[in-house]
């Protein structure tokens, strides 16, 4: 703080910073936080729990669902699917009893291929405390008040890929930035989020490669496609909006669509959004795809210039991993995690994670709390290790085998977790 500025001056612009710090602690607003990178601001959340012990609640969802909730103050928003009724929906939740204050929607009768894994409505929502807008695939883009009244919606045409959607949209200023795809009518959408007029849009093609890095290789023709959210980085004193898209990294201006960098060298089937920090950027290829990690900041094609490394095929990873004091933390999809250096991509270690549930498999994106990293497998079971490059395990806290392909969502030290069948909040001290 400028030392320059007068006592009380510098007195209320701290209790300011205070202020917004608290703000920003007690909501979730996004898939993955309010930086789009999993990292906990403020409390810090339990260490142990189980499915009695540090329970607040825990409400029953009425049918599956893969979406991640959201928080802002006194709510917990999720998506919802109600598969018999045809049903795409927002569900919102008081945060302190988890009482269900209303569920809006559309029904959407067309058929929409998905996975079977993948049911609808697996895109989290986003919120700026004034509205909360949801992505319902080929339904559309909706908006609604705190109250659950449909402020506007968007139809963007039919989304079509034979293992469904899952890209959350992302606020930015004005703007709510959604990746429609992935499949023939594929592009990056930047809308007014107060009106839901569309601002700018990039077409991003799937683009088959003349060669795959994965265990798709000596297939030309094989599944190709991005379910990346955006996320949005500074970097040379400017707003960088990036993504992993097949076969590359991409970041654009977010302000107007203009693309201000790529860097070859991933697959052309992505799953997870790209993570950043230290001024890095790596996106991690899904199916035993590529890794590759550049420098943010540059412009036109930076692949010789930018590009810090490259790993081909690696494991298989659906979820997003954290950059956090040089280094790469991330689960692979069958229960091992691995710690790499972010600079040169080397091994420092890389253990299967233990569990409680029969499935130890992971599609969920890793938290950060100080120095603790918060992972969650399939069978509910979460995995709190050490963010260090000595490998350590601090806790195993199971919630009793519930299916969950969904992340954690913390928020003023409270971890929200969605399973296929409830909706869990814990609550406890941090400081154990």
């Amino acid at each position: 703080m400028n030392s320059l500025l007068p006592a009380p001056l510098r007195a209320f612009t701290l209790a300011l910073l205070l202020l917004v710090v608290a703000a920003r602690a007690d909501h979730w607003p996004a898939w993955r936080g309010a930086d789009g990178l999993g990292t906990v601001t403020g409390k810090l959340p339990p260490l142990k729990w189980s499915a009695t012990e540090n329970v607040k609640w825990k409400v029953p969802l009425p049918d599956r669902g893969n979406s991640t909730p959201i928080v802002w103050g006194s709510r917990v928003f999720v998506t919802q699917p109600l598969e018999k009724e045809n049903r795409r929906t927002l569900m919102c939740l008081d945060r302190a009893s988890g009482k269900l204050l209303w569920q809006s929607g559309v029904t959407y009768t067309d058929k929409e291929a998905t996975h079977k894994t993948n049911p609808q409505c697996s895109a989290s929502p986003v919120t700026d405390g004034e509205r909360v807008i949801a992505f319902f695939g080929s339904a559309g883009l909706f908006a609604y008040d705190f109250n659950g009244r449909e402020l506007w919606r968007r139809e963007l045409g039919k989304h079509i890929h034979e293992w469904g959607n899952a890209a959350s949209p992302v606020l930015h200023g004005d703007l709510c930035i959604l990746n429609f795809g992935p499949g023939p009518n594929n592009f990056l959408l930047a809308v007014d989020k107060r009106t839901g007029k569309t601002v700018w849009k990039v077409e991003t093609p799937n683009e088959h490669p003349a060669e795959r890095t994965d265990g798709f290789k000596g297939q030309k023709r094989g599944v190709i496609g991005s379910w990346s959210t955006p996320i949005l980085v500074k970097a040379g004193g400017r707003d960088e909006l990036v993504m992993s898209h097949p076969n590359d990294l991409r970041a654009f201006n977010p302000q107007t669509g203009a693309r201000l960098w790529k860097c070859d060298g991933l697959n052309p089937l992505i799953y997870s959004s790209p993570i950043f920090g230290d001024g890095v950027v790596v996106g991690m290829g899904g199916f035993y795809g590529s890794t590759v990690a550049a420098r943010a900041g540059g412009s036109g094609d930076v692949t010789a210039t930018h590009r810090l490394w490259q790993s081909v095929r690696t494991a298989n990873r659906l979820g997003c991993g954290i950059v956090h004091g040089g280094h790469i933390y991330i689960l692979n999809t069958s229960g091992i995690a691995e710690c790499l250096e972010l600079k040169t991509g080397k091994t420092v270690w890389e253990e299967r994670l233990p569990g409680v549930g029969p499935k130890k498999e992971s599609w969920s994106s890793l938290v950060r709390a100080g120095d603790r990293l918060y992972v969650l497998n399939q069978s509910g079971d979460t995995v709190v290790l050490r963010a260090a490059p000595k490998f350590e395990v601090l806790a195993v806290n199971a919630l009793g085998n519930e299916l969950t392909n969904a992340s954690h969502a913390v928020a003023d030290g409270e971890v929200f977790i969605r399973t296929h069948q409830n909706l869990w909040c814990i609550a406890g001290s941090g400081a154990e």
